[in-house]
């Protein structure tokens, strides 16, 4: 393992860290992407170093396309091949179906759907010889309709699509796969979602509690180990799809 680079796009915070954390105690080479969250960066890298994890910051915007290049030449400058990608990186904002703006809509959709789809293609250059693994996060109420965040749910409806469809043209070398999380964590505004909403929401589930951060870690950890498993969606959300 120390041989192999594992990327993981917005790894700074939220869930990308939570996975990025998971990879780099395997012993994979983190490559640690952010955009603009630097200070949370430093401080995942500072931690996992520590722990004596090897880790490198990449920066960039992934809504732009030569950025995503970028990101994969600097990961290329390693010695080291890329043997895993996960795509966490993403936006969740809310908008009225009947008035969001299409620079709100393309914004979402380029974050969220598009880049996985281009840093996929990149990792598939990188790893057809020997192999390799993608993993995209999307979300437990991909299926559902949220009409107070379209373009957000539309894309990671559309994500689980793609994972099937890079699945199968990929095979047999590169497996394709995506973690759903449900209630994993609260919004950090709490305009979108008050404390006393989230404990709402969570209270309804059948296992009633928001996921742990090792449960999430598990289901990464599952797929890395289990050669048999591609196209597939693993939903980590206490029974929130039978809702």
């Amino acid at each position: 393992m120390s041989e192999s680079i594992a990327l993981v796009t917005g790894a700074s915070r939220r869930l990308g860290k939570i996975f990025a954390r998971a990879l780099a105690r395997r012993g994979y080479l983190l490559a640690l992407h952010y955009h603009q969250s630097k200070s949370d960066a430093d401080s995942l890298a500072e931690e996992l170093r520590a722990e004596g994890g090897r880790v490198f910051l990449v920066q960039a915007n992934l809504l732009e396309e030569e950025e995503i290049r970028a990101l994969f030449r600097a990961v290329d400058s390693r010695a080291a091949p890329l043997r895993v990608l996960v795509n966490s990186a993403g936006r969740m904002q809310g908008a009225e179906v009947q008035t969001i703006s299409s620079r709100e809509w393309d914004e979402t959709l380029t974050l969220n759907l598009r880049a996985p789809l281009l840093c996929a293609q990149e990792a598939a250059r990188r790893m057809e010889a020997e192999g390799g693994l993608i993993v995209n996060i999307t979300d437990a109420g991909a299926s559902k309709a949220w009409t107070g965040y379209p373009a957000y749910i539309v894309s990671k409806a559309a994500l689980e699509s793609l994972t099937r469809v890079l699945a199968r043209a990929l095979a047999p070398n590169i497996r394709v796969n995506a973690i759903a999380p449900g209630l994993a964590l609260p919004p950090e505004d709490a305009e979108t979602l008050s404390a006393d909403a989230w404990d709402r929401l969570v209270r309804r589930l059948p296992l009633p509690r928001p996921a742990a951060p090792e449960e999430l870690a598990a289901a990464l950890t599952y797929l890395l180990d289990n050669a048999y498993i591609t196209g597939q969606t693993l939903a980590v959300d206490g029974g929130y799809s039978l809702l």
